[in-house]
């Protein structure tokens, strides 16, 4: 049995030179970097839908299951190759050239809506020099890595946002704070001596209630490539300016499917809305100390969006260790992961060290000198001292 024939990839020719346009961030349009031919990429007048969120979960069971990442042709050199294998866009290997396939080939939820880069390479290369000026105790190396040109690489990575509509009944405690006085023996000049205390008491009231909130766009990172921790701090986000998924902002780009499922991410949405639900508990309980004793939160009305949204990524090795450091392709946000110059790290605790005994140094002779003024000043008050 033959191999499938490959599949072609998408590509946007230059209607000049015939070579593959490229999207410039921020600009909103397509662009060849070989004769500057420009292509605006126009304005699509369909919304960003929010998509019911069980309805999608009774479908996804019919849907075909991830699949290995197809062969793909270039559509510049004919070559055949594979993207990575969560990646629905990037570049030829052999040529360079732009290469995007539809997303449903890897995934049965398509990406429907993106935020466009807004920040080009040269300037996410400034971003990260900044970042790094500001941290201490980094490794030289670290710094003269920031110096070498192309070390980034945008990317689109998937997210899950979740609107719900949610009821929680509980049932938990109040607790007021009161004193009382008391009397109290203590020990004075070896005797026993009665004495009046206040003394901090809490009275608890049984309570329950109810407590309602919508959740606009819980945001969930869908992308394993990198920590919850980052793509969770690299935020805020505009969503309110998602655009419309069009495959002409991918290309010149890498872009992943997601590897959070839609059930999963869900799952971690309801943790960052049970957080906040607990808050409006606590305050609807009121009085000084607040006790959750059982809750049960209803979500009604659940919609859901898949996007893309863009960063500048930067991989390096120090020391046999491997860093990534994260740019947020809207806002310029950093976060990432850096090392530390064990040697610089060393000589800041032995200057400190230095510092303080000297410090300590000079408080010494000076106490030393102030004794010897003062004794000075009573001979002469007090001769008879001298002797």
């Amino acid at each position: 049995m033959s191999d499938p024939a490959p599949i072609p990839a998408t590509c946007f020719p230059c209607g000049q030179c015939g070579s593959s346009l490229r999207f410039v961030p921020g600009g909103g349009k397509l662009v060849c970097p070989h004769c500057g031919y420009e292509n605006p990429i126009a304005d699509s007048a369909e919304p960003v839908v929010e998509y019911d969120f069980h309805r999608a979960l009774e479908k996804l069971p019919l849907t075909p299951h991830e699949t290995a990442p197809p062969e793909i042709q270039c559509h510049a050199c004919g070559a055949r190759f594979r993207l990575g294998k969560f990646l629905h866009a990037g570049r030829c290997p052999f040529c360079g050239s732009p290469a995007v396939i539809a997303a449903t080939l890897l995934r049965p939820i398509p990406p429907r809506s993106l935020l466009p880069f807004v920040i080009d390479q040269a300037a996410a290369r400034q971003v990260f020099r900044k970042w790094l000026k500001r941290l201490w105790f980094a490794p030289s190396a670290l710094k003269r890595f920031a110096r070498q040109e192309g070390l980034l690489r945008g990317i689109y990575l998937p997210y899950w946002t979740f609107d719900s509509h949610t009821e929680t009944r509980y049932t938990g405690a109040r607790g007021i704070i009161y004193h009382e006085i008391r009397s109290v023996t203590v020990i004075e000049n070896g005797r026993p001596v009665r004495r009046q205390q206040r003394v901090q008491k809490i009275r608890w009231q049984p309570v329950r209630g109810r407590v309602r909130r919508f959740f606009d766009d819980v945001l969930v990172g869908a992308s394993h490539t990198f920590s919850r921790q980052i793509l969770d701090r690299l935020g805020p986000w505009d969503l309110e300016n998602l655009v419309p998924y069009d495959e002409k902002y991918l290309s010149g780009f890498d872009s992943e499917v997601y590897q959070t499922g839609l059930a999963q991410g869900f799952e971690q949405a309801r943790l960052m809305m049970d957080r906040i639900i607990d808050q409006d508990i606590r305050f609807d309980i009121g009085g000084d100390l607040q006790q959750i004793h059982s809750k049960r939160t209803r979500h009604q009305r659940t919609t859901f969006k898949h996007c893309l949204l863009p960063v500048w990524i930067a991989a390096y090795r120090y020391q046999n260790r491997s860093y990534r450091v994260v740019i947020n392709g809207r806002s310029g946000r950093v976060q990432g992961q850096r090392p530390y110059s064990l040697l610089k790290i060393l000589t800041a605790v032995v200057a400190a060290v230095a510092v303080l005994a000297g410090t300590g140094y000079v408080l010494y002779k000076s106490d030393i000198l102030r004794e010897m003024q003062t004794q000075a000043g009573a001979y002469e008050r007090y001769p008879e001292l001298a002797k």
